[in-house]
């Protein structure tokens, strides 16, 4: 039977492996940033705000991405750690939804994937007072040579406001595009035994 047709095309799996699936489909299928998801956040009193990263790495641990601690996403996960993602892959029509607490990787962990970089992405993120006012783009293009004159040679240092956070997930949400609207979701939920139950929703 057609995928498109059957009954009940989002299976019951563990949502990881369902996730890495479905990942994979988008690496090979998604002409744009496969990896790039919706982090959705909150401030202590529940201001919400929502902005666009990339996923670098995802396991049973969680879903790992990096930013400046000192931006206003870095704050309010450090002040409210919890969060949410929206992966949506338009070309497949599919998404996934993931909530869950917020955890910041080792130090270690950071070093690795910073130094993994290009050195001129490296050299930005040192410049960059990510989030906070800037006068003029001329501004920025000034620290960055500024920096990059510092730093001619050897290792950019990793800046210590520079940092992964890790979305340890407590519910998934699977969404398959149907005709006429009558779409497909199926929602996962770890329980206080770790253990995941998941039932479909009306869409």
């Amino acid at each position: 039977m057609d995928e498109q047709q059957s009954a009940d095309a989002i299976p019951v799996a563990p949502p990881l492996k369902l996730f890495a699936e479905w990942f994979a489909l988008a690496k090979e299928g998604e002409p744009n940033d496969p990896d790039a998801v919706a982090l959705a956040t909150a401030t202590p009193d529940a201001a919400p705000s929502v902005r666009m990263v990339l996923l670098k790495d995802f396991g049973p641990e969680g879903f790992v991405f990096y930013t400046n601690a000192q931006s206003r996403k870095g704050g309010e996960l450090l002040a409210n750690p919890q969060a949410a993602m929206l992966f949506h892959w338009k070309s497949l029509r599919r998404q996934i939804r993931i909530e869950g607490r917020i955890e910041e990787v080792d130090p270690a962990t950071a070093d690795a994937y910073f130094g993994s970089r290009s050195r001129d992405s490296q050299l930005g993120a040192l410049a960059s007072d990510q989030s906070r006012p800037l006068a003029s783009r001329a501004e920025f293009l000034g620290r960055i040579a500024k920096v990059t004159a510092q730093h001619l040679v050897g290792r950019v240092p990793r800046p210590p406001h520079w940092t992964g956070f890790c979305l340890v997930p407590q519910a998934f949400e699977f969404w398959m595009d149907r005709p006429f609207r009558l779409h497909e979701r199926r929602r996962f939920e770890l329980g206080s035994d770790g253990t995941w139950t998941s039932g479909l929703l009306y869409p």
